[in-house]
Parts: structure tokens; C-alpha cells; sequence
């Protein structure tokens, strides 16, 4: 039988309740150095593909990673399940994006960490240098959680997530940090090809329109004018008037195309390309981006690496 969601919820909260009571009997909260891992190889737990693949490689043969979350699927809108109880109690360690990403499950993974390994890996940029985090104007302490978009901040993640992983197996440390200094050479390289092939777009063109606002880190990083019909959070609608603002932007610089996102539904870009066609300006769908989910598995893009590279070639094909 399947539970609304209220109950869902509900049951999660007591199952996790439960959990936390019975290993509270016999463990102490979780220290800064954490207890030596139970299983070989290390039983990992990553909320998001994007989490889960710089795990997998920084770990390599000693870590068995599962994600919560597959393809398409929405971080910001996620409702954990009992499946997802599951796999967060069994995990040695779990790691996830933090920065509120996680939406409804921010609350219950800091929670989590009061017994069991728990690591957000924007930790290592919040703690270390807040400034460079996106703050959301008007708040306090409110900070824009897309920062895989930045491909040289997420390779300081990596770094993050290596450390904690030492720390909790240190037997194996010098793997662990030896994958990690691996995997941000090949986020550098990125980096580099991001910012040169990015600035093969004339200035003037090179403006990334999309379903919701997931891409201002890549365009504070690689100088790219960056507009979200939606907010950072997709659990916030698109409103008319901010819908007639981007068709007047696309009508009035003859921007040709805007980009659909693998993790949103395609209404609202609709809308755009019909609202400007009415004002005699034709709008294409430049082709789907990868914002909050990796792709298929199976393909390139299941991997962040090539996430990237298929947005990269996406944009550059449609706006050069």
C-alpha cells in the first residue's frame, strides 16, 4: 500500500527516531574524528548523482556508493522514503551537497550526523571561504547551494571529501588522497576548456537563459549572463510579470535560444518561445542541460565530467 506523503514523512521521522535511540545506547555523538568504518569495502550513501561520482572516484575499489537520487530527478522537491531509511542507516558514512540543496531533507541529514557520519561537501568552501559562496541578496546566511557549476570550487569539494574519507579510513588515506589529487586534475582541465571555449561566444551572445536559476555560479565563473525563470529552488513558480521580463530581454537583444533542464518540466521555456514568436522574434530550444541531476546511466553524462562537457557543448553549439 502506498502512503500519502504526509505519512510518509511521518514514518520517516520515527523511524529515524527509533534508529537514533537504539545506537544512542551504545555509541557516543559522532566526534570530529570519526569511529573506524564497520564494512569493506566502506558503505556510502550520496544524496545526488553529481555527490556520488566524486565519492566513487576519490574512493575507488574501497568505498560501495549508492545515490538517493537518479536521473531527472529534483533534489529541491525530494521527499525521502522508507527505501531511503534503509539506505542512510546501513551507510558507514553519507555524504550530500548541503547549502539547503537537499530541501526537504536538510534538516534530517544534520540530524543524522549526531551518530553517524554525516558530511555536506560545501562544507569545505562554507567553513573555509564563505566569500566564495554565492549569498542570496536579503538574507542572512542563505547561500546559492549550485556550486558543482563552478567546476574549480567543486574540485576543492573533492578535497573535502577526501580528507573526511581519510580521516574515517585512515588505513587507506594515502589512496583516498591520491584518487582525489587524480580526479582535480581532470576537474582543472575542465575548468580551463570551460572558460576557453565559453569565450568563443561573442559577449553580447552569451547569454544562458533557463527553467530555473541553477547556473549563477557558472556564469560568476566563465563570464556568461545567466537568467532563471524560476528561482534557486524549483519548489518556487515562475510569476507572469518575471516570464514578460525575459521575452522582453530575448526580443530586444535578439537572443536566439533558451534551454530546457533535464530535472524541470519544459512548460515555462514553452512559454517563452511562444511569447516571443507572438512579438515576431524567433526563440529555439537550444537543447536539454543537465542543472540538478547527472544523465542516464550508461551514458556520458552519468558522469559530472560529463555533465559538463555535454553543457558545455550544448551551449556553445546553440548561442556561437
Amino acid at each position: 500500500m502506498r502512503l500519502p506523503a504526509k505519512a510518509t514523512t511521518a514514518c520517516l521521522g520515527l523511524v529515524i527516531a527509533v534508529t537514533w535511540a537504539s545506537v544512542s545506547t551504545g555509541c557516543r555523538r559522532a566526534e570530529s574524528r570519526p569511529k573506524a568504518a564497520r564494512h569493506y569495502p566502506l558503505r556510502v550513501v550520496c544524496t545526488t548523482g553529481m555527490v556520488a561520482d566524486m565519492v566513487k572516484n576519490i574512493g575507488g575499489r574501497h568505498v560501495a556508493v549508492r545515490a538517493m537520487m537518479g536521473p531527472g530527478v529534483d533534489p529541491h522537491l525530494y521527499k525521502a522514503s522508507p527505501r531511503d531509511v534503509r539506505m542512510l542507516t546501513s551507510a558507514d558514512v553519507v555524504f550530500y551537497n548541503g547549502l539547503h540543496l537537499e530541501g526537504r531533507l536538510s534538516d534530517l541529514l544534520e540530524k543524522l550526523n549526531r551518530w553517524k557520519p554525516a558530511y555536506a561537501v560545501s562544507d569545505g568552501l562554507k567553513h573555509s571561504d564563505p566569500a566564495s559562496l554565492r549569498h542570496m541578496p536579503g538574507t542572512e546566511g542563505v547561500y546559492d547551494p549550485h556550486v558543482w557549476f563552478n567546476v574549480a570550487l567543486w574540485a576543492r569539494c573533492a578535497e573535502y571529501a577526501a580528507e573526511r574519507l581519510a580521516a574515517l579510513d585512515p588505513e587507506r588515506a594515502d589512496d583516498y588522497r591520491r584518487n582525489a589529487e587524480d580526479y582535480v586534475a581532470k576537474l582543472k582541465a575542465l575548468d580551463e576548456e570551460c572558460r576557453k571555449r565559453l569565450a568563443e561566444i561573442p559577449k553580447e551572445r552569451r547569454v544562458l537563459i533557463t527553467a530555473h536559476d541553477a547556473f549563477g555560479y557558472f556564469g560568476d565563473a566563465y563570464d556568461v549572463e545567466v537568467h532563471g525563470l524560476q528561482g534557486l529552488s524549483t519548489i518556487a513558480e515562475a510569476d507572469l510579470g518575471g516570464v514578460n521580463e525575459i521575452i522582453d530581454l530575448l526580443v530586444t537583444r535578439r537572443i536566439k535560444a533558451v534551454f530546457v533542464e533535464s530535472s524541470v518540466p519544459i512548460k515555462n521555456i514553452r512559454a517563452l518561445v511562444e511569447g516571443c514568436a507572438a512579438r515576431g522574434h524567433k526563440v529555439t530550444i537550444g537543447g536539454e542541460l543537465y542543472s540538478d541531476a547527472l544523465g542516464p546511466e550508461g551514458t556520458p553524462e552519468a558522469t559530472y565530467l560529463g555533465m559538463v562537457e555535454h553543457n558545455l557543448r550544448t551551449i556553445v553549439e546553440a548561442l556561437k
